[in-house]
């Protein structure tokens, strides 16, 4: 079982993580407004199952055998940092727009929302660098199963996405109203996610592996 400081510090690692935009976000964002808040939860689904594919990937060893080959664990971590820092950007940049934003998108059928959920979150780097760069980091052959620590560690990691998801995929459409008419508070989230996003980028550039 890994330390309760290092579960503690994952979990807060993947609190601040799940509060930065990314394609998750976006896409249940914006399949929440735009086709309400059952339709977002549904998306959510296939999210959160693209979530146990890459935990039990993971806990299988495909971890392993990334850590293993010096090039390709150093080739995710500054690939990582690099789109990370790409999304500080986008939320940055003028005229660069907030994830928030009332945006058109056609209805779905509730298969293809949980089935675009599903692609979305297992195409989406932030969470590719979650589990292949960033959670071995926590992993500790010397306290125990490796396989254990793995499934502790990716369980508290959909715990905590699928959570803080649910919230913001079901309080979409009274944020965005909200800042639609606050141009300020806009920039005001925006600012304040492009510079968490830019700081994780610059944490995972300075850190060699452990």
């Amino acid at each position: 079982m890994p330390e309760a400081t290092q579960l503690l510090t994952f979990a807060l690692i993947c609190l601040g993580m799940v509060l930065t935009p990314g394609p998750n976000m976006i896409y249940l964002i914006s399949r929440s407004i735009c086709q309400g808040r059952q339709a977002g939860l549904i998306s959510l689904g296939g999210v959160a199952l693209g979530f146990v594919i890459y935990m039990f990937c993971a806990a299988m060893g495909i971890t392993a055998l990334v850590m293993a080959v010096p090039f390709a664990y150093d080739a995710l971590r500054i690939g990582g940092a690099l789109y990370l820092l790409y999304l500080a950007w986008q939320a940055l940049r003028p005229g660069g727009q907030s994830p928030f934003q009332l945006r058109e998108l056609p209805a779905d059928s509730p298969r293809r929302l949980f089935t675009m959920g599903f692609a979305t979150s297992l195409l989406n780097p932030k969470i590719a660098v979650m589990y292949l760069s960033l959670m071995p980091q926590f992993i500790e052959p010397g306290h125990g199963s490796v396989l254990l620590q793995s499934l502790v560690l990716g369980s508290t990691q959909i715990a905590i996405s699928v959570t803080v998801n649910a919230l913001i995929t079901i309080m979409a459409g009274s944020i965005a109203v909200f800042l639609a008419g606050r141009p300020l508070w806009q920039q005001v989230q925006r600012w304040l996610m492009g510079t968490v996003l830019a700081g994780l980028a610059v944490r995972m550039l300075a850190e060699g592996r452990r």
